[in-house]
């Protein structure tokens, strides 16, 4: 489910840049010229982290927990 909320994101931040890019002029003087700096870095800031989460997420949270659980009982058998 959260990958499809990635991927989602990553989609809407692509069709924002698709519409703003042409528009902002990076290299205007004054307020504007950083208002267009600043855009474009926070946009590739969101890029970044939704493709960290979307390719880095764990497979199957499932095994994940499975296997925390198991290793809890194994644990409490050998400690004395």
């Amino acid at each position: 489910m959260n990958k499809n909320r990635y991927l989602l994101c990553l989609l809407v931040c692509g069709l924002l840049l698709y519409y703003a890019a042409p528009r902002l002029d990076v290299f205007s003087e004054g307020l504007a010229g950083v208002f267009a700096i600043s855009w474009l870095a926070f946009a590739l800031i969101v890029i970044a982290g939704n493709l960290t989460a979307l390719l880095y997420s764990p497979k199957n949270p499932a095994a994940n927990i499975k296997t925390r659980g198991k290793m809890k009982e194994k644990k409490r058998a050998r400690s004395f």
